[in-house]
């Protein structure tokens, strides 16, 4: 009969909280130590993971919006599935950048629990940024080709409070700002939500909200939201405060505390 067998713990920076490594018979599990939200994610059902990076790879081949080498940025590293798949389905001299706050996720992708994924943090294309992916974004401006979010559960997050902020509408410009042309944000979620589709499309984004099954062709469906950014419509007040020289630049980000790039939680039984 399979059990769970506790690896090792680490912790969650900014909380009191940690993550829990776990075998389970041939798989991996990683769970929060409070128990809130079940399993996070497993080695088993990564269906959803793989296409986070699938998809806007295909979107960017297809359109060819780079003539340089395409640079990408994966906010969380998770269990290295979505950072696989990008190395997979990018162009071939493409830079993988992988933001992830907590240390112990990327010593786990570097131990027993990479080779499910074909250590991909292993690879010479992977740069792996051991810091709040909002802080990576904000040190390179147009930096980007695609941003793929995998922080936290979504836009409604479990692991750590600060995480809405990257899902609000500062969060939002700073990953438009760090976008290259027609560059895309892809971010997932364990469930749908109309409000941030709404959010996005006040930040100036144009969004499509995909459903992913989480495994196979059968099952549980995730969200992905893919989105280009076309810029914000300027409301009547802005004109009237620009003109008086007094408004702040569209989309400006408060200094508000930034986002984690924890891996985050998905609702799976």
């Amino acid at each position: 009969m399979k059990r769970f067998v506790l690896l090792d713990t680490a912790p969650i920076p900014g909380t009191s909280d940690s993550l829990c490594l776990f075998e389970y018979g041939e798989d991996f599990v990683i769970k929060i130590e409070s128990g809130k939200g079940g399993q996070l994610m497993n080695t088993r059902m990564h269906g959803s993971e793989d296409a986070l990076a699938e998809i806007p790879a295909g979107l960017l081949k297809s359109r060819g919006t780079s003539a340089a080498p395409q640079r990408v940025l994966i906010g969380g590293l998770g269990m290295g599935f979505t950072l696989a798949a990008a190395l997979k389905h990018f162009k071939a001299d493409a830079e993988v950048v992988v933001a992830e706050l907590v240390p112990g996720v990327v010593a786990w992708n570097d131990g027993p629990l990479g080779a499910k994924a074909g250590y991909p943090i292993r690879d010479p294309r992977t740069t792996v940024e051991n810091r709040d992916v909002a802080e990576v974004l904000r040190g390179a401006p147009g930096g980007f080709d695609a941003i793929m979010l995998d922080v936290d559960n979504g836009p409604e997050g479990l692991t750590a409070d600060d995480n809405d902020w990257l899902y609000s509408a500062e969060g939002l410009a700073v990953c438009a700002r760090g976008l290259r042309p027609a560059g895309i944000l892809a971010v997932w979620s364990a469930t749908a939500d109309a409000r941030f589709s709404q959010r996005l499309s006040r930040a100036g984004f144009k969004a499509e909200a995909r459903q992913v099954y989480a495994h196979g062709t059968s099952g549980a469906k995730h969200t992905i939201w893919i989105a280009r950014y076309v810029g914000r419509a300027e409301k009547p007040d802005d004109k009237t405060k620009a003109g008086k020289g007094k408004g702040k630049r569209s989309g400006s980000p408060s200094r508000k505390p930034a986002a984690k790039g924890t891996a985050r939680p998905s609702r799976r039984k």
